[in-house]
């Protein structure tokens, strides 16, 4: 075994590899940006070594300065995680030409699946069923766009040598293709340094179903069961879950050994998945092989009971499988849910900024949390937003789906948009439920697993109102205690007033709406007891509570306090950080801040909204030139940011005067990114 390794990654990727690397008493060895200088991979690891500028290409993809450090640290061997270098074969090379071993498959395997054409050829003469398409060399746009209309829309244009989504766009008739195949190709350029494609009949309606497969260097292989991945945004993967809902055993077998044989034909040793695409009828169909571990692959280890990354250290340092075939047993069921920083509203745009607040549901023997962030930490716009996997496990999917929904009600995060109201809402949809699952699943069912929105969670205003009432309530007690007279009416916090009840108005601002609400207070006293009489738009309520004595002393920034509203009882955590607030109960996360006073002045020159940066990014392309006429919805430039592309399109017919960014350029969010002069017609 090892002594030392280096990890040529970041984030919770690093994090996870280090968790086993202790286990098993092997030393590790961390890489890190100037973004990531105080990260949590960082701090875990026994050493460290600087390796540049925040962008990945000129940090985590420069392979001479990851070789330099294992060196000179003395590590004997590189473990790529998964993402930046994992499958990049000239970097495996390179490992091999310095002595240290590659934790990962041979350098002909990557090379043979790193582009998917080649690999379409491969698995096509060792008789893996593959989907209709075009895999050719020839990458002239019209020859692709003539196989396309020879198969039929709707296709499939992907990035040969791409994955996780990048390089991939769907396209439902000829008007589209040119567009999409020009924004395929530059995402795939900018993502991989390759913008070659393929392009395949799009299969309506299939899952998305992919077998964890294990070689040694003695020939040996094993598939570990299947993880079901169809629930998916953007060709991304959302929550993930092993086994697969109603894959029998036959079925199993048979796309586990079809597996086999795959990474048997081009000699595969480690950790491998093989991606199929599985139709109603239960015929299934090879995508691609992922020469690495997959980020998903807890949800199998919590089935068979495995560390896939301790099996990847054992085969790499020489040993055998640890485990046949038939010593393999599934117990359970296991979900993993991504949690990103990212706004699911407004198409998932990715967003950056401070996790300000951080409370994650307790790990246990049913729930597991990767992750590479801290309260306090950022989410830099230069890397993916990921910020952790929750996982859990259960004996059957059912019960396994409940301790899923439960979980995410747990999880806190403030500060930024997530995506953890809309994992809960997913995990509480009925046809989710009943495991009727396929890829294009979360837009079929939109409107149900958005059902919640900022209208519903602003019903939450009693409770912020009562929240703010109570705080100011506890700083008057506590300033009270202070005072010289402790019997003044002056340091009394009760809200008594001679002949005349105690009445406030409340301007509370919605930061997930953008939108202001006012709400009036009125001090009552009944039978000798106080409440409050909240009246927002006419809808009054009667209101009472306190604030909990017992708060999480571990986190300052996290109280609980009772609601009685109406006569409905419940506590319900609130988090308090950089003067805004974030109340937590089973409507959601609803995120707020008293409004300031308007004194007049107003933002001027604000551009249109339409034409401000969406996110922190970096501009990609112009797509037109300047003084130009464009129509409405015509695109015209393309940002990138967390490794997604966003167009900005023109709200209105107009003429294009000026870009203000050009290609390459670093844009905050909120920042306006051009000058468009409205036709007069759409004044």
């Amino acid at each position: 075994m090892f002594h030392k390794i280096l990890i040529a990654n970041r984030g919770e990727i690093a994090c996870r590899i280090i968790d086993t690397a202790r286990k098993m008493g092997v030393l590790t060895v961390a890489v890190y940006s100037d973004a990531d200088r105080d990260s949590l991979h960082v701090s875990m690891a026994d050493e460290a070594i600087h390796i540049g500028p925040a962008p990945s290409r000129e940090s985590y993809l420069q392979s001479q300065r990851v070789i330099d450090a294992a060196i000179a640290t003395g590590a004997e061997a590189i473990h790529p995680g998964y993402g930046f270098l994992s499958e990049n074969a000239d970097f495996a090379r390179l490992c091999v030409d310095n002595q240290l071993v590659f934790i990962g498959p041979p350098v002909a395997a990557i090379k043979a699946m790193g582009s998917k054409s080649a690999a379409k050829s491969i698995m096509e003469e060792a008789g893996v069923p593959l989907v209709l398409g075009y895999h050719g060399e020839n990458q002239d746009s019209e020859i692709i766009r003539q196989a396309a209309e020879a198969m039929g829309y709707p296709v499939l244009l992907k990035a040969s040598a791409g994955g996780g989504g990048k390089g991939m766009r769907q396209v439902w008739s000829a008007a589209e293709f040119d567009e999409a195949l020009a924004a395929a190709k530059r995402e795939a350029l900018g993502a991989f340094n390759d913008e070659n494609m393929l392009v395949e009949k799009y299969l309506q309606g299939p899952r998305h179903v992919e077998i964890q497969v294990f070689f040694d260097s003695f020939g040996e292989g094993v598939y570990l069961a299947e993880r079901d991945c169809s629930i998916q945004r953007r060709h991304q993967k959302v929550i993930e879950e092993a086994p697969a809902p109603g894959i029998d055993p036959a079925l199993r077998q048979a796309m586990g050994e079809t597996a086999l044989r795959a990474a048997a034909a081009i000699d595969y040793q480690g950790a491998g998945t093989v991606e199929f695409l599985l139709d109603s009828e239960g015929q299934f169909y090879f995508m691609e092989m992922n020469t690495r571990l997959q980020v998903e692959h807890p949800v199998t280890e919590m089935i068979t009971g495995q560390d896939l990354v301790e099996w990847q250290l054992r085969v790499a340092s020489g040993e055998p499988l640890p485990l046949r075939q038939e010593q393999i047993v599934i117990s359970g069921h296991a979900f993993e849910a991504r949690i990103y920083a990212e706004d699911p509203a407004n198409d998932f745009l990715p967003v950056s900024g401070k996790l300000s607040y951080l409370s994650t549901p307790i790990e246990d023997l049913h729930t597991r949390i990767d992750t590479g962030v801290r309260q306090g930490d950022d989410v830099s716009v230069y890397y993916d937003p990921m910020i952790a996997k929750l996982v859990v496990w259960d004996t059957d999917r059912d019960s396994a789906l409940r301790r899923l929904s439960a979980a995410l009600s747990h999880y806190r995060i403030g500060g930024m948009t997530t995506n953890i109201d809309f994992l809960y809402n997913l995990s509480l949809c009925r046809a989710f439920k009943a495991a009727e699952l396929d890829t294009g699943f979360i837009e079929q069912h939109r409107s149900e697993i958005f059902g919640q929105d900022s209208t519903e969670l602003t019903a939450m205003l009693p409770q912020a109102a009562l929240y703010l009432l109570l705080e100011q309530q506890q700083q008057a007690s506590a300033r009270s205690n202070f005072s010289n007279d402790h019997h003044s009416p002056w340091h009394q916090a009760n809200g008594w007033r001679l002949n005349h009840s105690h009445r406030q108005q409340l301007s509370i601002h919605c930061l997930q709406s953008d939108t202001e609400h006012a709400v009036t207070v009125e001090q009552c006293h009944r039978n000798g007891e106080a409440y409050y009489r909240i009246d927002r738009g006419g809808q009054v309520v009667e209101a009472r509570g306190a604030i909990a004595t017992d708060n999480d002393q571990s986190n300052p920034r996290s109280q609980r306090f009772l609601s009685d509203i109406n006569g409905h009882r419940q506590y319900i955590d609130i988090a308090k950080y950089d003067g805004q607030y974030t109340l937590y109960s089973q409507r959601g996360a609803f995120a707020f801040c008293q409004a300031t006073t308007d004194i007049g002045e107003q933002n001027v020159g604000a551009g249109d909204s339409a034409l401000t940066a969406p996110m922190n990014g970096t501009v990609v392309a112009l797509l037109v030139a300047p003084y130009t006429s464009v129509e409405k919805d015509q695109p015209l430039m393309v940002m990138e940011a967390m490794k997604m592309e966003h167009t900005i399109k023109a709200p209105y017919n107009g003429h294009l005067l000026e870009f203000y960014y050009q290609p390459g350029d670093l844009v905050e969010g909120g920042a306006e990114l051009l000058n468009l002069q409205a036709s007069e017609s759409d004044d």
